[in-house]
């Protein structure tokens, strides 16, 4: 990867999903603007925030999609991530995804 691109494997949700009440939401319902889980596999250069193996949060649309060994990717900048998932928190504040 160059400069402050990233390279995001998409964890795959295919099937119907269970909201938090129990209820089915079948696979073919449309949502707004849904925001997915990814994979970070590289980096360029001047990426700061991420590193490989990180989990991150984006909006899918309008990324550039690429195909790897038949695994779709994720070409994006940097600036386009929304979050990172940690295992704890950091500072002590108690917040993270």
């Amino acid at each position: 990867m160059l400069h402050d691109r990233v390279l995001v494997r998409v964890t795959s949700e295919d099937g119907e999903r269970r909201s938090s009440g129990g209820i089915v939401i079948p696979a073919t319902a449309q949502v707004a603007k849904r925001l997915v889980w990814g994979e970070v596999v590289g980096v360029g250069n001047n990426v700061r925030s991420v590193k490989a193996g990180d989990r991150v949060l984006f909006s899918p649309d309008e990324q550039f999609e690429v195909e790897i060994q038949g695994q779709a990717h994720l070409v994006m900048r940097e600036r386009d991530l929304h979050a990172v998932a940690h295992e704890q928190a950091e500072h002590g504040t108690g917040l993270y995804l």
